[in-house]
């Protein structure tokens, strides 16, 4: 890909895209929940096209429609953000932050094996942080929960 190409689809991001890093609970997960790290592109739906011209760029994610006219294009999963950030952050400007601190924590991810409770929670308070970058207002899944749930489930060291 051109650096011209990079640049506009960076420019794309920073504009009608977010960078996240989010806490999912699991109940099937020995912890309790998982870190997951995603880059959504967002457009009208009647542009739909566009978004699947970013998607045959990048060579990863899905689009979907959403029921209020609009869709998005989601990358989803550790190996695939990270490949994508690492390609647009020369050019980001308004997203700078929020892809630092997403290749940060995915940095120190376990890759294939568990998590520690804490390294978990270590990781949970990084991804607190995204609240602030992303202006979020819905978040509500914290690393206060993620805490009080390993201590329920003696799972975090005193």
């Amino acid at each position: 890909m051109n650096k011209t190409t990079k640049a506009y689809i960076a420019g794309f991001l920073d504009g009608d895209g977010c960078v996240m890093l989010q806490l999912i609970f699991r109940h099937d997960y020995v912890l309790g929940y998982q870190i997951r790290a995603s880059i959504v592109f967002y457009q009208k739906t009647q542009y739909k096209d566009f978004l699947f011209w970013l998607k045959k760029q990048l060579k990863d994610g899905y689009v979907r429609d959403r029921n209020d006219g609009m869709s998005e294009y989601t990358i989803v999963g550790y190996a695939s953000v990270k490949r994508v950030l690492k390609l647009l952050l020369p050019y980001l400007k308004l997203k700078i932050r929020q892809a630092k601190l997403a290749l940060k924590v995915i940095k120190q991810t376990p890759g294939g094996k568990r998590y520690t409770p804490e390294l978990l929670l270590k990781l949970a308070k990084e991804v607190d942080q995204f609240a602030k970058l992303n202006y979020s207002k819905k978040r509500w899944r914290t690393a206060l929960e993620v805490k009080e749930y390993l201590q329920t489930h003696d799972l975090l060291s005193p």
